[in-house]
């Protein structure tokens, strides 16, 4: 699966069935936005954090370190790549 990363649609990043359930496996996207719902580059920098925490105790799962290679800190991902992130692991998990 391919999300855009920005608005214009010239930049995106592959996600895999592996990653999403990564993300579900540690939940990473629970309670990773505020009451206002808005995802801006502070969000990708609290994820980041959150991930890294996790990689302190958990660096030897190689599920953990291919999203974060592939996906947390890919160089495309800014606040508009971690929105479509969401919404696709929403649609993917409901």
């Amino acid at each position: 699966m391919t999300i855009t990363t920005n608005e214009k649609g010239t930049r995106s990043i592959e996600v895999t069935e592996e990653h999403l359930e990564t993300l579900q496996r540690y939940s990473l996207l629970t309670d990773l936005l505020d009451s206002n719902g808005i995802v801006n580059e502070n969000v990708v920098q609290k994820l980041r954090l959150n991930t890294v925490a996790l990689l302190e105790h958990h660096n030897d799962d190689p599920a953990l370190l291919a999203l974060c290679r592939d996906v947390l800190f890919h160089d495309n991902m800014k606040a508009y790549g971690l929105h479509q992130l969401i919404l696709l692991y929403l649609s993917k998990n409901l």
